[in-house]
């Protein structure tokens, strides 16, 4: 066996998962202009309605998972993502967070909610990604949110920025991003134990680095959308009377 074909130790096959992030969306030109205070209401407003579509497929993506997932133990701590976004007890969830976020950034409620404003491209890359979590092995659609290792960073951005960059966002309407910053947090921790226990040949660990790609894709994917349709003013079918 040659030296390229070993697999990777534990330590490095980490170390390979967390260099992806030169690839997360924080550094798309998209992610820049809002970090930098650039975007103008519209175009914040679009951001917020489009990936609103994402928020509300994360509890249907980790339900495909649990259903996929045969170990008991997996499964009750797993659906705490689930939990996280829909809600639980007294908990109004993640997605009730992002819709006063919709609010705060002046879209209704009813506006929000009816998703009339997601582009077909953003619907279709959410929704790629949830068929993979449907199909996938459970601890390949595991290793897709692996993501989640790179979140806390751009939460803690707008966080920072957001109140003196966009000071007519109402500030409650930052809840979600507060909140994520500990739940990303604890969710990369099992994630990432999952991935490194499954993922053990170098064509493994291969594999589940394509799978976190995959996942990144998506991300950028939907920002390339939006952009076409906020930024370059050239939404679907604009070229038609």
């Amino acid at each position: 066996m040659t030296a390229e074909q070993q697999a990777w130790t534990r330590e490095e096959f980490e170390a390979q998962l967390r260099a992806k992030e030169k690839f997360y969306h924080i550094n798309h030109p998209y992610h820049e202009l809002m970090r930098d205070g650039q975007l103008n209401q519209e175009q914040i407003r679009g951001w917020v309605a489009n990936r609103f579509y994402y928020q509300i497929k994360i509890p249907v993506k980790d339900a495909n998972i649990l259903a996929n997932c045969p170990d008991r133990d997996t499964r009750r701590i797993w659906i705490q993502r689930i939990h996280d976004h829909d809600g639980w007890g007294e908990d109004d969830g993640g997605i009730e967070a992002w819709t006063r976020l919709g609010i705060a950034v002046g879209i209704p409620r009813d506006e929000l909610w009816s998703q009339k404003h997601v582009l077909p491209g953003v619907k279709f890359a959410v929704d790629a990604y949830v068929e993979f979590a449907r199909n996938a092995p459970w601890q390949e659609a595991a290793c897709s949110s692996l993501t989640e290792m790179f979140a806390p960073t751009i939460h803690k951005q707008r966080l920072a920025g957001w109140p003196e960059r966009y000071p007519w966002i109402e500030q409650e309407g930052l809840a979600y991003f507060r909140k994520r910053v500990t739940q990303a947090s604890r969710d990369v921790e099992h994630g990432l134990a999952i991935t490194l226990d499954h993922f053990k040949t170098r064509e493994q660990q291969q594999r589940a680095l394509d799978i976190l790609q995959f996942k990144l894709d998506i991300l950028w994917t939907m920002l390339d959308a939006m952009w076409l349709a906020y930024i370059d003013h050239k939404p679907p079918y604009h070229n038609i009377p």
